[in-house]
C-alpha cells in the first residue's frame, strides 16, 4: 500500500530538461569554448551542482570559481523557471488525487533550490508537498540514498510505503536500491534509458496520470 510519493522535478513534474542542455552549452561558448561537446549535460548528469561546476573549470581550463559557473549558471537559466517552463501532463490532477486519498507528497531534487521554487510557486503547486529537498540538503545527491531517506522521514513511512518517480537511470537505480517503490516516467531526454529504466524500476509509465492506479492498489 502507497502511503506517500517522493516526486523528482525535472523531466519528472516539470518539462524542463532540454533547457538544461543548452544552457550547459550556452556557458561553455560564453566561457570561450568554441565547440562544447554535444554531450555535455549527459556527461554531468550524476553529479551534483558542486560537482558539475568543479568538473567544468577542470575539463575546460577555466579560469573562475565552482561559485561564479554555479552562480552563473542559475542565472542563464532562471528566466525559463520564472516564466517559461511548463508542468508535465496531468501533474495538477495527479496531485488532487493523492490530496484525495490523503497521500502526502513532497520533492527530492538535484535543481537550485530558487530555480524550483519559482517554477513551483508559478505553477501554483508550491504550498501542495510537504517538502522540498536539494543536494544542498543532501550533498550527495541522488547518487547516495541520503535524500530520499530524508523524504521518507519527512513524510513518516518506510521506503518500502513510500512511491519515488524519476525520469533518470541514476535516480531510480539509487531509490531502488534502498527499498523505495520505484516509477520510471517517461522523458523525451532519457528515452535511450528506457529498456533499462523498465528492468529495474518497479513500474514505468508514459504519463503522471497512470501513478494513480499504482498509488491506488499498490
Amino acid at each position: 500500500m502507497i502511503k506517500g510519493v517522493i516526486f523528482d522535478l525535472d523531466g519528472t513534474l516539470i518539462d524542463s530538461m532540454k533547457v538544461w542542455s543548452k544552457v550547459d552549452r550556452a556557458f561553455l561558448r560564453e566561457c570561450g569554448v568554441q565547440n562544447p561537446p554535444e554531450d555535455i549535460s549527459e556527461r554531468i548528469r550524476k553529479m551534483s551542482v558542486d560537482e558539475s561546476s568543479e568538473y567544468f573549470i577542470s575539463t575546460f581550463g577555466l579560469s573562475c570559481t565552482k561559485e561564479y559557473v554555479a552562480d552563473r549558471i542559475e542565472e542563464l537559466v532562471r528566466i525559463q523557471y520564472e516564466e517559461i517552463i511548463p508542468l508535465k501532463p496531468d501533474a495538477p490532477e495527479l496531485l488532487d488525487f493523492l490530496d484525495e486519498k490523503n497521500i502526502p507528497f513532497g520533492i527530492a531534487t538535484a535543481t537550485y533550490k530558487s530555480l524550483a521554487e519559482a517554477v513551483l510557486r508559478r505553477c501554483g503547486i508550491i504550498d501542495r508537498f510537504r517538502f522540498l529537498l536539494t543536494d544542498r540538503d543532501f550533498p550527495a545527491g541522488k547518487t547516495a540514498p541520503d535524500i530520499f531517506y530524508g523524504g521518507a522521514s519527512l513524510l513518516g513511512f518506510s521506503p518500502e510505503e513510500i512511491l519515488v518517480a524519476e525520469d533518470s537511470l541514476h535516480c531510480v537505480e539509487t531509490a531502488k536500491s534502498a527499498g523505495f517503490f520505484t516509477v520510471g516516467v517517461y522523458d523525451e531526454t532519457s528515452a535511450g534509458d528506457r529498456p533499462a529504466i523498465e528492468r529495474i524500476a518497479d513500474a514505468y509509465v508514459m504519463r503522471l496520470g497512470e501513478i494513480r492506479g499504482l498509488a491506488a492498489h499498490e
